[in-house]
């Protein structure tokens, strides 16, 4: 158990890389849309080196097959999930510190029964009191946010975060129907591939289905060259993030015998917010919260870890 919360924890300081380098190349003057786009630009080859590395190169046949037969589906999960969620939270790291920005991410936990509604599940009511909880602590962060800029400045900083926080988890879900299958949505495909069961796969695919929202992104933008740091950057958030985090806290849930083991390790996540945190005030010399802050990362944090456990609670 302390292993699997181990692990945990270290793929939440990997992930956290994510608020404290985007932070980074904002106050160094790296335009967002490069930021953002140069991420996604990377992660195919690491991924396609991953599944060479781990099941041939047959996996890497098969991504592009199901990849070209279901493109328009890819190009929607992917533009979605990992396009608007992503070149959003870039942005908001241009008018917030990363650990408010990672923080103010945590509405996704209060997102997912929305979208979870809109496509007819069944919403599930345990744990909602805490997603309360998470709400106010994420509106202390915000308010001290407010209290110390503008409020031009708080918006730009938080609205993009709360639209991306409900792009990802409609990403995602677009994927789970399409993958599980059974539905009877005209306008999803039922996608049976093996492949798309890889988590590695997964994502390779949802990757290349943002490539087009990238290239337009840039085409719209017209951001300046990006600089060799803001390259080397992004190369690191994509390597640290996209790769390493996210195998720790995929291998961590799949040794997860137990809800409770699963409870745990998802709520290991929380830690995010205090590592960007850490973070910022560390490598980039930023300035420490007031008592406003420190109490909304403590309230949303301890309203995280109860909602994961209670999500996950092994039936009375």
């Amino acid at each position: 158990m302390l292993r699997l919360i181990s692990l945990g924890i270290i793929s939440a300081l990997f992930f956290s890389s994510t608020f404290i380098l985007n932070r980074a190349m904002s106050l160094a003057g790296g335009h967002w849309a490069w930021s953002a786009s140069l991420r996604f630009l990377y992660l195919p080859v690491l991924l396609a080196l991953i599944l060479l590395v781990t099941r041939g190169f047959s996996a890497l046949r098969q991504v592009w097959a199901v990849y070209r037969r279901h493109f328009f589906f890819w190009l929607t999960a992917g533009g979605i999930g990992f396009g608007v969620f992503y070149s959003l939270i870039t942005f908001a790291s241009g008018y917030a510190p990363g650990w408010i920005v990672a923080t103010t991410w945590q509405t996704t936990i209060l997102a997912t029964p929305l979208v979870l509604f809109f496509f007819g599940k069944r919403v599930p009511v345990r744990g909602l009191l805490f997603t309360f909880l998470i709400f106010i602590g994420i509106s202390l962060v915000n308010i001290e946010h407010l209290v110390r800029t503008d409020p031009s400045t708080m918006l730009a900083g938080a609205l993009p975060v709360l639209i991306s926080a409900l792009a990802y988890p409609i990403g995602n879900q677009l994927v789970w129907e399409a993958t599980q299958g059974g539905h009877t949505r005209r306008w999803l495909p039922v996608i049976s591939d093996p492949i798309v069961q890889n988590p590695f796969g997964r994502v390779l695919l949802m990757t290349l289905g943002s490539l087009p929202f990238w290239l337009a992104l840039l085409i719209i933008t017209r951001p300046p060259a990006p600089s060799q740091g803001q390259m080397i950057s992004t190369a690191l958030v994509a390597v640290l993030s996209g790769v390493v985090a996210t195998s720790l806290f995929l291998y961590a849930r799949q040794q997860s015998q137990k809800p409770y083991e699963l409870a745990a390790v998802d709520s290991t996540q929380a830690m995010e917010m205090v590592f960007s945190l850490a973070g910022e005030i560390v490598i980039l010399g930023g300035a420490l919260p007031g008592i406003l802050g420190w109490a909304g990362v403590f309230v949303t944090v301890l309203g995280l870890a109860a909602y994961t456990l209670v999500q996950h609670a092994d039936p009375v």
